[in-house]
């Protein structure tokens, strides 16, 4: 098994990316969340220049965040400072739309637009299309290497659907998935490799990323500790900002059980209280998977963080990586929250142990 870390994007990640590949990690994936985070390219380049063996991805990009010939170029120059090392992920979008007021970009403008991406990457000559038309296209002189489209990039899909799961084995990428609750992510696996069967590939094939927050406890911790809410709780309130805005926007299928319904209703009675009510996005999701806002941390609970986030102690994490590996996952990712970078060891030391 493989493992990584994930975060939400800061211009200076190059440094725990350093300590990560020093410390044995395999993967650094990086958020791209334009109205809450740090360009994604912008820190992939500098922690591509500042190491040598960890591979760098996006989790996950968005294809209305840039067009495909801007998007491929910039994999391409990342590809040349980290020749082999790059990873493009990519969904229909969450927090990335949802904080301009917008919903997911729809499956088939993705598979479109990851065509689009990989052709350009493989040196082809593209049909592509905007509002004005469809043109052929082609990177025009990647000999001179200004860029570098010679070493593959690998392609990751995030879906949480089962036609996006098929998507993802009809185009042969790997899947990404966010996972909290391991029954569901078992479920979700058994799918994907029913996936794969049905498109006529070989599940034993599939690259399967299952990227988690959590928080590492100390023996006799409480999962509502004030050190595991600022570390898995704003993990588990991304749940509730996607139900909450489930009517306006849609799922991305992040659920919860019946005994935690009480609880999403006094969210939803919180989130109802934003202003404007237009954009009450704009509140919704300031400090997503950064930290908990003051007016929501108090329904943060030990419940919510045990059914929504991968956390325990290390012996508790070790059986459930273990349990995600035995249910078809190549890759554990544990996000590292900013500003508690120190927590990089404390997982370190959980997958040391495994």
């Amino acid at each position: 098994m493989d493992f990584g870390v994930s975060f939400a994007t800061a211009a200076e990640h190059w440094k725990t990316v350093k300590r990560a590949e020093a410390l044995g990690f395999d993967y650094a994936w990086f958020s791209d969340t334009q109205l809450l985070n740090a360009d994604v390219f912008v820190a992939m380049a500098a922690a591509a220049v500042e190491t040598a063996r960890i591979r760098l991805g996006t989790a996950v990009a968005v294809p209305s965040n840039r067009i495909a010939p801007v998007a491929a170029n910039a994999l391409a120059s990342l590809n040349k400072l980290a020749p082999g090392r790059i990873d493009f992920g990519i969904s229909t979008g969450f927090t990335a739309r949802r904080t301009m007021g917008r919903g997911a970009v729809p499956l088939a403008e993705m598979a479109e637009y990851i065509e689009a991406v990989r052709g350009l990457l493989d040196g082809e000559t593209i049909e592509w299309s905007d509002d004005t038309g469809t043109q052929k296209i082609r990177f025009l002189n990647p000999e001179h290497g200004l860029i570098n489209i010679d070493d593959p990039v690998r392609f990751h899909v995030s879906a949480f659907g089962p036609r996006g799961r098929r998507l993802t084995a009809r185009i042969g990428a790997g899947w990404m998935s966010a996972v909290g609750n391991l029954d569901r992510a078992a479920a979700d696996a058994a799918d994907m490799r029913e996936a794969m069967r049905e498109e006529g590939r070989d599940p034993a094939g599939l690259y399967a990323t299952a990227i988690t927050g959590g928080c590492v406890l100390a023996e006799g911790e409480a999962f509502d500790s004030d050190r595991a809410k600022a570390l898995a709780g704003p993990a588990a309130a991304v749940v509730l900002h996607n139900l909450v805005e489930q009517e306006r926007f849609g799922t991305i299928r992040l659920d919860l059980p019946d005994t935690l319904a009480p609880l999403l209703e006094r969210y939803r009675g919180l989130y109802r209280s934003y202003t404007p009510e237009d954009a009450r996005y704009l509140t919704l999701h300031r400090g997503h998977l950064l930290f908990l806002r003051p007016d929501e941390a108090p329904l943060i609970t030990a419940d919510l963080i045990r059914n929504a986030t991968i956390t325990g102690t290390k012996a508790a994490l070790r059986e459930k990586i273990r349990a995600l590996e035995e249910a078809g996952f190549t890759q554990f990712s544990c996000h590292i929250r900013f500003g508690h970078e120190e927590t990089l060891e404390e997982w370190a030391d959980v997958i040391e142990g495994l």
